[in-house]
């Protein structure tokens, strides 16, 4: 390999690695923005609004995990490294722990891979849609690092509902002036 040759192995190593970690980088920074109402097709595919779109951008050619949420009827849409870190995470449970276990299977129950097409459409599959009773009138909230896909009608009434135990929860997650992260 003659002088040059090297010089362009040794480059594409150095992009190589930066481009790993500026990935690493971005996807620890991933702070989702909005809520957006949209249309599903009668196939189960919505077109991923413009904005929530650009925002993904960065971790959109990984593709996504879509699953059913814990606490509420809807689904959570994971970029694929915000998945993989939940499931570092999960790894360490004690699979010896017959709770750790019936936690990790309901939590991973009906998981899917998705992608978007390259018209920006997000398939969601007719099990999940069924689920959280999306039909043609959707949600997408932002929810820090996920996103969550909601039936309209489900999203406003749990808005709704929520609103009058809005302050006392406020008050319970972020007014703990002591806590250790500064939150408050």
């Amino acid at each position: 390999m003659g002088k040059s040759g090297k010089y362009s192995l040794y480059l594409t190593l150095i992009s190589g690695n930066l481009r790993n970690y500026i990935s690493d980088q971005i996807k620890y920074m991933l702070n989702l923005i909005g809520t957006y109402e949209c249309k599903a097709d009668v196939k189960g595919r919505l077109m991923m609004p413009a904005s929530l779109k650009k925002q993904l951008t960065p971790v959109m050619s990984n593709g996504f995990v879509i699953k059913r949420a814990v606490f509420q009827p809807c689904l959570e849409i994971y970029p694929m490294d915000q998945w993989n870190d939940l499931m570092e995470k999960m790894s360490k449970l004690n699979r010896f722990n017959r709770k750790n276990v019936d936690f990790i299977r309901r939590f991973t129950a009906g998981v899917k891979t998705v992608e978007m097409d390259t018209a920006g459409r997000l398939n969601v599959p007719k099990d999940l849609a069924l689920f959280a009773g999306i039909t043609k009138d959707v949600v997408l909230s932002s929810a820090i690092n996920i996103v969550e896909l909601w039936d309209k009608g489900a999203y406003e009434k749990a808005i709704n509902d929520a609103a009058n135990d809005f302050a006392d929860l406020a008050e319970d997650v972020m007014g703990d002036t002591t806590a250790a992260d500064g939150i408050s």
